[in-house]
């Protein structure tokens, strides 16, 4: 019987995290990092300072297919190809988002990756981690406090109570919450109102946090947060209340990135976390640079499959903190290429090319996309057990036929070892990366209308996107208001390039309905809800809680 994922993290033989800041030639200083336990440590800003005028590392982005129940494991293949990168001689840094509580003990369980290619420490990771989510769940809620606050006190800025856009968050899944009243007994019973959660991964606070590049932009961002409209209908912003400052004050040590280890004792950076569904699923840009920096190959992923991982990688991240990568890795499963060729999920480990052949054109269309961005893309098949090798044969002739390289990655069961021809791969694109044609899809010139179409039509390859007048006329009003340029941010299920998570393969043709946009005044993009995606997720009838416990000797079970 194989280990659990956990047992693996809970064996594994950890560096002090000074040794491992060693590998990186980070000094062992108070100047250059805090410990925050003995494997863990935030690096400190006076230190990432010294190295601005140091030359940039090659940055790799991990974006995967259309996601499936059967998994693809981007997590699990960023650690183990850096890890396979520092295998054959090169310097690697993995770059990661922080795990949110609320699919930990939802349907995803944790989100440190998996098998013998994981960060470690796993249990800290995936349970409060150094903090952050919490720093950023009370700076939000602290607004929140202060807007009703001021409207007890007298209301000076005459904000409509009606017109309240900022909700508060908590770092759970609790669809209870997604609308409440407030304000119906008490002192306050005078101001009632209706209020709602979403949760912490969908604060803007949290995109804010992942898009600044030092403390005094996160405070400048956060003044601009647009927080309600006044009865003329006049926007309200943070600043107005005066709550840049103590929220920057609460989050003045999370912001500083922290560091941890693979379990081959490679360093990881792992910051922040906004979900890529709701916002632009991407880690902090402070941590992506301060590892660019800090060694020759870094390797970062984005959320869920490439039409909105990738793409919002590209558009919004890169975009804002003028990064160019130089290699996409695209994940694909044989179990979920099955999927998407119409195999239910029970009949996946039966050899069935047939279904792998159709469920190609799901790759196919990710791999046009990432073309589009002007970047070379190498394929990962992120091995599984049951795989087959006329099925691995199928999809590596596959790749060839179409010019790209691909690599059969056993990191789960053989950890760096097993991602070493990978590693090969992406460093040989790396090193040519001078050459690529890095480009946005949209220009920010675009009207904010032509951005989402664009990449509804050529990312999703929907034939038209819809929206009632309400959500055009609130386009063309943030266009008037001065944020014409910011880039989009689309909301929309993971499962599908449609709205409709039923949808596998690669659908054409379809509607993508606007169902309401949201402005990011702060984060500087605006969020598109299309179809019926939640920004406040409920459980599963079955959570992974039920069987997440602590046993006899005090040890976390069900945990992975």
């Amino acid at each position: 019987m194989s280990k659990s994922d956990i047992q693996i993290a809970r064996e594994a033989k950890m560096d002090p995290i000074n040794k491992v800041l060693a590998k990186i030639n980070v000094p062992d200083d108070p100047s250059a990092f805090s410990p925050m336990g003995r494997h863990i440590a935030k690096i400190n800003f006076d230190y990432l300072q010294t190295l601005e005028n140091k030359k940039n590392g090659k940055l790799i982005l991990v974006t995967a297919i259309t996601p499936t129940p059967a998994g693809e494991g981007k997590t699990t293949v960023s650690v183990g190809l850096s890890d396979g990168i520092n295998k054959i001689g090169k310097k690697s840094i993995v770059c990661l988002r922080e795990p949110s509580l609320g699919p930990s003990f939802g349907m995803k369980g944790g989100a440190a990756g998996g098998g013998y290619a994981q960060v470690v420490p796993m249990e800290q990771i995936n349970l409060h981690f150094t903090g952050d989510f919490h720093a950023i769940t009370s700076a939000h809620n602290l607004l929140s406090a202060l807007i009703d606050n001021h409207i007890y006190w007298g209301n000076k800025l005459n904000i409509d109570d009606k017109k309240i856009v900022w909700k508060r968050v908590m770092d759970m899944n609790d669809r209870a919450l997604r609308s409440i009243k407030i304000n119906t007994k008490g002192a306050a019973k005078d101001f009632p109102r209706e209020d709602g959660f979403d949760i912490t991964v969908a604060s803007e606070v949290m995109a804010i946090f992942c898009l600044s590049n030092n403390l005094e932009d996160l405070e400048k961002k956060i003044g601009n947060i647009t927080i309600a409209y006044n009865k003329d209908g006049k926007a309200i912003y943070a600043k107005d209340l005066n709550a840049q400052g103590p929220m920057t004050v609460l989050l003045k040590d999370a912001i500083r990135p922290n560091v941890t280890q693979t379990l081959e004792n490679n360093p990881a950076l792992i910051h922040g976390g906004p979900f890529a569904n709701i916002a632009h699923g991407c880690n902090s840009i402070i941590a992506t640079k301060a590892a660019l920096k800090l060694s020759d190959y870094v390797v970062t992923e984005a959320g869920f499959g490439a039409d909105l991982g990738a793409e919002k990688f590209m558009d919004i991240k890169c975009r804002k903190a003028n990064l160019k990568p130089s290699c996409i890795v695209i994940v694909a499963t044989i179990r979920a290429l099955k999927m998407h060729g119409g195999v239910e999920k029970e009949d996946l480990k039966k050899e069935n090319i047939e279904a792998l052949k159709k469920g190609l054109v799901n790759l196919e269309r990710h791999i046009n996309n990432v073309k589009k961005f002007g970047v070379e893309a190498v394929v990962a098949i992120n091995h599984f057990v049951m795989d087959t090798e006329n099925e691995i044969n199928f999809l590596k002739e596959y790749c060839n036929s179409i010019g790209i390289k691909v690599s059969k990655s056993t990191h789960w069961s053989d950890g760096g070892e097993g991602a070493k021809d990978l590693a090969k791969n992406v460093v040989e694109i790396c090193d040519e990366s001078d050459q690529n044609n890095f480009k946005f899809l949209y220009s920010e010139n675009e009207t904010l209308w032509n951005k989402v179409e664009k990449i509804a039509k050529e990312i999703y390859k929907a034939n038209k996107i819809t929206a009632d007048e309400r959500v055009k006329e609130q386009l063309k009003t943030f266009e008037k208001n001065g944020y014409g340029k910011f880039p989009v941010c689309i909301a929309k299920t993971q499962y599908s390039f449609s709205v409709d998570p039923k949808l596998k393969g690669a659908p054409s043709n379809h509607e993508i309905p606007i169902r309401e946009v949201r402005l990011s005044s702060g984060a500087e993009f605006i969020v598109v809800i299309c179809g019926s995606i939640m920004t406040m997720p409920g459980l599963p009838r079955v959570p992974a809680a039920d069987s997440i416990k602590l046993n006899s000797k005090g040890e976390i079970e069900g945990l992975f």
